[in-house]
């Protein structure tokens, strides 16, 4: 079965860090496009970060998250990273990974169908 698992969120003071991982298991993610989007509650999901694939190893950023939040790949290991610093209570929401075989880069509050999703990794920022 071929999905994809998130990891890495928790409970972090405004100010620190998290590194959230998504791995993919029954596909490798060499080929796709991988966004990750969080939805706060009572709030519309939106896309905050994407990388192409390995052939095309671009990111980008939504500019709530710009200069904080970093996307990375290790094919090796077939996941996607989001190292996110100096976080802030706005930060607060659910996060989730996405891939796609085509070469897409959702930012926003923008819906799309997409070819995987995971279940969500909850991140909250409260001192």
């Amino acid at each position: 079965q071929s999905q994809l698992v998130e990891s890495g969120g928790g409970l972090v003071q405004p100010g620190g860090s998290l590194t959230l991982s998504c791995v993919a298991s029954g596909f490798t993610l060499d080929n796709y496009a991988i966004n990750w989007f969080r939805q706060a509650p009572g709030k519309e999901r939106e896309g905050v970060s994407c990388i192409y694939t390995s052939s095309n190893t671009n990111t980008n950023y939504a500019d709530s998250v710009k200069g904080r939040f970093t996307i990375s790949r290790d094919n090796a290991k077939n996941t996607v990273y989001l190292q996110m610093n100096s976080l802030k209570p706005e930060d607060t929401a659910l996060y989730y990974c996405t891939a796609d075989r085509r070469p897409l880069c959702v930012l926003g509050r923008v819906t799309i169908p997409l070819d995987y999703w995971g279940q969500g990794t909850q991140v909250t920022v409260s001192s």
